[in-house]
């Protein structure tokens, strides 16, 4: 008899570092011998996330919505990614999503328990939204937006501190307790996705199924959670240039801090700005989360790979005006390193008001 797919599902707000965990508990899972499958998720097409973690059969895009309102739409992902000959399989919602607990998980383990076991619901935190949480940082997020962090965390089998190589280790400590304090119903654990620290203690924890996934659902308010994902611009854009001339790292460095400096000034608070740079010189992605640090760029082992630039923002902005400012910004890089530049699929929006296909009041 065919084993049933393992689930890991990996939530948390914008900017977590829910990427760089799937790839590394790819990398992970699969020197183990496991055919791991990934599912991405955004609102509109032109992912970084699929193009970044390689594409082809074992990378499935859900796009239009969340995984709780096109639950019909997760559930055929599964399907292909189990009939791929997925062993373990993870799930990275949109970042602004909350209330999976009541509208995934539950369903899955009503519903789908012949076909997936999914694990303890994990939710990534980087120290500076933890501290936003603990309220002991005051957030530059509208209220509406934090409220969602806040029921991303409180929702919650396991708060995953990622990002432990930023902090000392005193200060990962008093993270952790604090966390733990503020969240009884919840257990921390402390990761770097970057470094690789705690990654593989993290799985193994998952794996063993010792523990009941979906063991919290949260109180929600409907209407601050739709006016707190409206709060943010959501832009997917396309650029082709010429290949063959396009500086890399340079080049992003140079993109990201004119934008983020543009959004400084304009007082916009940054969700989360992804761009994945192709060039001859190698693979980048730069990760912008907020308009008072640098970006944070990362090259992709391999051979360079050819394609078009995209960019993800994710920003507290009119839809258009984020779109205009990304255009220009694009122009002026092509003007100043004289490549030619020409923006190609644009998809520009504020998100629905969440419609989940089922919500489940009871932990199943």
């Amino acid at each position: 008899m065919k084993s049933i797919p393992k689930l890991i599902i990996v939530g948390g707000f914008l900017g977590a570092g829910k990427t760089t965990l799937l790839g590394r508990a790819r990398q992970e899972l699969e020197s183990r011998g496991q055919k791991v499958g990934l599912i991405t998720n955004d609102q509109a097409p032109g992912l970084v996330d699929t193009a970044w973690l390689g594409g082809g059969s074992g990378v499935v895009e859900v796009t239009g919505s969340c995984y709780c309102c096109d639950f019909k739409g997760f559930g055929q992902a599964l399907q292909t990614l189990t009939q791929w000959g997925a062993n373990v399989i993870i799930a990275e919602p949109v970042g602004s999503c909350a209330d999976l607990s009541a509208t995934v998980l539950q369903p899955l383990k009503d519903l789908c328990r012949d076909q997936i076991s999914p694990t303890q619901f994990s939710v990534v935190l980087d120290p500076s939204r933890a501290q936003e949480v603990l309220g002991t940082k005051k957030s530059l997020l509208h209220q509406d937006a934090l409220y969602i962090l806040g029921r991303q965390v409180a929702e919650a089998d396991l708060i995953v501190l990622n990002k432990i190589d930023l902090l000392s280790p005193e200060a990962k400590t008093e993270l952790v307790k604090h966390l733990t304090e503020k969240y009884p119903g919840s257990k921390v654990v402390a990761i770097s996705a970057k470094g690789g620290e705690g990654v593989a203690t993290w799985l193994d924890g998952l794996l063993s199924g010792a523990a009941k996934p979906g063991i919290n659902i949260v109180e929600m308010d409907y209407d601050r959670y739709a006016h707190g994902e409206a709060v943010l611009g959501w832009l997917n854009l396309t650029v082709d240039s010429d290949d063959a001339s396009r500086e890399g790292l340079d080049a992003l460095t140079a993109f990201l801090e004119k934008l983020r400096g543009a959004l400084a000034n304009e007082k916009r608070e940054t969700g989360h700005v992804k761009v994945l740079w192709p060039s001859p010189t190698g693979l980048f992605i730069g990760n912008l989360t907020d308009t008072h640090s640098p970006a944070v760029i990362t090259k992709a082992n391999g051979a360079p790979t050819p394609g078009p630039i995209l960019v993800n923002a994710r920003v507290e902005s009119e839809p258009a005006d984020l779109e205009k400012l990304v255009r220009r910004i694009v122009e002026e890089i092509g003007q100043e390193r004289k490549l030619s530049v020409s923006v190609k699929d644009v998809y520009c929006l504020k998100p629905g008001r969440p419609n989940p296909t089922h919500r489940y009041a009871q932990v199943v």
